[in-house]
Formats: structure tokens, sequence, C-alpha cells
């Protein structure tokens, strides 16, 4: 059944299922061209409204899945990768590959850039010098086979429908959208050719799905479509209610990320959460026979420096330089303006919004309002005080980093409303909530 692109457009408004070849049609008039940028903002927002079945939710990923090449490996361990549905502070994937390949797996990750107001990994990467996250397919093959693992972005060749609807949906207030972040997130891991995929799936102020039973129904989204099309899937519900690690940005966030796999810097929150989503790769992966094992195996890549010479091998490999573990002073981005932002008032942090961090964050450049806008890789904010910490005057609510006085000023004003201060002690939730699969 082939339809006009504003036929399915109107289907789909009206609460209509679409027949899979009908999908499959508008996903290639979406690759070729004539599905126009307008057309498919309007059939995300009629998704958004409307929704998709499971089979309407199997044949979109199908057939963004299919839009372009989809990889094959011939490798001596298993092709694992995470994913996380996004949010503040979240730049686990940087040290998790390195440490998943250091334990026999490969991991072809194929990310992608900052989506509302979360940040992306590709945007981050960015923020190293020569660092190419733009590949052919032979030259992502040649690194991931030869370091074990490789983060870059979609090639032209893989899901190419869903690299221009990501954009799209990014600048039309879709991005929340259950159905189209399951077939945005599958189609690119498929045409990746996992044999395994773990997802984090987040809830709380900062994530896209807030409330605990939405990321359940999203876990469950991915995980049942997933294991349909033939890639082994689970998921871990973690928290989102305040920033994953204590850094907001690109650059500032890469230089969280080389502390953390040094061991200069491992924060409890964040520390968990790797650790969970590594241990159930691995044993997805056949490379661990229970978390317990798998956990103590990461723990070790970590303290040997394994971890960490992975990494470098991986920066070196896709143009990067060789020192930036030992050195990332002398390579990342620095912004021009760096201060504190003092507490309003002394006491304990007893909620952070963490939406607004994100928000504040694209604010100072960090981030985009449009899909042609640039990233200032330098900008964003350290040292952010978590859920129960206390604050006043030797303790800010967090330091910014900014492109210009007024800048900082903005985001300043930004952060402090986001924070509310208590007098009372908060309990803090658990940061591993759930998991699916």
């Amino acid at each position: 059944m082939t339809l006009l692109p504003q036929e399915l457009i109107r289907l789909k408004r009206d609460g209509n299922a679409l027949p899979p070849e009908a999908i499959e049609a508008f996903i290639a008039g979406l690759t070729e061209g004539w599905v126009t940028e307008g057309q498919a903002a309007a059939f995300a927002m009629a998704v958004f409204f409307r929704g998709l079945s499971l089979p309407e939710r199997v044949a979109l990923t199908r057939a963004m899945t299919h839009s372009g090449t989809v990889l094959t490996w011939d490798l001596p361990g298993p092709v694992l990768d995470k994913h996380s549905t996004g949010g503040v502070g979240d730049t686990v994937s940087l040290p998790l590959a390195p440490m998943i390949a250091a334990c026999g797996g490969y991991v072809p990750m194929i990310a992608g850039r900052g989506l509302g107001h979360t940040g992306g990994t590709l945007d981050k990467l960015d923020s190293i010098p020569g660092y190419a996250t733009a590949l052919e397919v032979d030259a992502f093959r040649r690194a991931t086979r030869e370091v074990g693992c490789a983060i870059i972005g979609q090639t032209p060749d893989l899901a190419p429908a869903d690299r221009r609807l990501y954009a799209i949906r990014d600048v039309t207030g879709t991005v929340e959208s259950l159905d189209l972040i399951t077939t945005s997130i599958l189609s690119k891991k498929l045409a990746a050719g996992l044999q395994g995929l773990v997802m984090d799936v987040k809830a709380g102020s900062g994530a896209f799905m807030a409330r605990t039973e939405e990321a359940q129904a999203l876990a469950e989204s991915l995980v049942t479509v997933a294991n349909g099309a033939g890639m082994p899937t689970r998921a871990l519900l973690t928290d989102m209610d305040q920033p994953l690690a204590s850094a907001a940005g690109n650059a500032v966030e890469v230089a969280y990320a080389l502390d953390y796999l040094a061991g200069r810097r491992r924060e409890p929150r964040f520390h968990a959460v790797t650790l969970a989503l590594g241990a159930e790769m691995l044993v997805l992966g056949g490379l661990s026979p229970d978390t317990e094992a798998a956990t103590a195996r990461l723990e070790e890549v970590l303290a040997s420096g394994r971890a960490a010479e992975v990494f470098s091998r991986m920066v070196t490999a896709l143009g990067g330089p060789s020192d930036l573990m030992a050195h990332p002073e002398r390579h990342l981005p620095r912004a021009p303006v760096v201060r504190p932002i003092p507490a309003p008032r002394s006491g304990r942090v007893a909620a952070i919004a963490t939406r607004a961090i994100g928000v504040a964050v694209i604010g100072l450049g960090g981030g985009r309002t449009r899909p042609q806008d640039g990233i200032d890789h330098a900008v964003g904010l350290i040292d952010l005080a978590p859920v129960g910490a206390e604050v006043g005057p030797g303790r800010p609510l967090a330091v910014v980093h900014a492109r210009s006085e007024a800048a900082a000023e903005r985001a300043e004003a930004e952060v402090v409303a986001a924070y509310e201060v208590g007098a009372e002690a908060v309990a803090e939730r658990a940061v591993i909530l759930g998991r699916v699969g």
C-alpha cells in the first residue's frame, strides 16, 4: 500500500494504524529526500500525540534500520553496546566502552549529538582536537577490530533516515515520544550489527521520561522490540533526579571521564551506574557468569589502568592526541570566564530541577536550539553540588565555565533557581531503580 506522505500523516493524526508498507515507503522518501522536513515534523508530531502500536514500532524500526547499510562482524569476542536515553552529566559511554573492550568485548558505538536539554556523546568527543567522529564504515570496522571499541556518529550509510528524523525531533518538541525514542535508538543499534545491547533508561527531573512509570514503559518497549528483532537486550532504570556526574557540558565532561578512568576521581553514583551497566553487558555477552563476577572484572581493568590504556588507543586511532589521558589541560578547550556560583543560603541541597541545569548549559552555548547551530565545547558547569550536600560560604552550588561575564551571570541565575536548599538532611534516591529483561 503506497500512500502520499500527507495521507500517511492524516491517517496517524486521526489515530489510525499505519500499514507496514506505508511506513516503509515514507521512510524511503525521508531517506531519498522527497519527503520534506515539514512532512517529517508533522509525522513526528502525529506520532507524539497518537502513538504507535507494537507492530508499527517494529515496522518503523526495521524501515529505518534498512534505510542504509547493516553491518556484520567477524570478531573473536562478542559485539556489545550500551545506550542511555539521555540526561545531564551522563558521560558513562566514554569510560564504559574501553572498560568492556579491556574485558574482551567489542564495542562499535554509534553515538548521537545533544537532544533537547541533554548532552550528546559526539559533542563531547568533538572537544578532543583531531578526534574523528565522522568515519567511513571501513575505518569504523578497522578501529573497532584493532582497539576493541570505537565511538563515532552515524555514518551516511547507517540508518540515514533516523539521522534526519533525529535532528527534526530535537527542535520540534517531539523528543519525548516513547515510540520515536524506541525506533531511533534501536534502528542505529540494529544497523551496527550488535549481538547484545544494554539500555540505561533514565527517570527523574532531568530525564525525558520524568516519571518512573513512564521510564518503565519505555524500557519495556525497547526490550520487547529489540528482542523481537533478534537483538538480545536488557535495560536498567536509573535515577536522573540530579546530574549523574558533577560536570555538565562537553570538554568538562571529557575531563571528568578522563579523571574517572585514571582514578583521579570516582564519584559513587556515577561509578555505580557505570559498573551496573558494564556488568550487564559482560553477562549478556557471555564474558562473565554473573553480575558479581563481572563487576569485579570491571573494577580490575580500572585499577590496573587497562581501561584507560584502551581509551587512549581509541583516541589516537581516531585522530586525537596520544597524551590526552596524561595531559588533558594541553588539549581540551577552556572557557575564559570561570567562577563559582554561590549558594543563596547555607544548608543542604534538598532537590535539583535537573532539566534546568541542562538548559543552563545550552544557554551558555554548550547545546543547540536549531540543528545547524554550532557548539561551544569549552563552556559548562563543574563541581555541581549533589542532593544532600552542604552548601554555603565554603561550598558553592557549582562552578560555571562561560564565554563572557554576561553569559556566566545568566547561567548563575538559572542554576540558583534550579537548586532547592533546606535546613534538613534528605534521603538520597537509589541510583539503580529497576531492571527489565
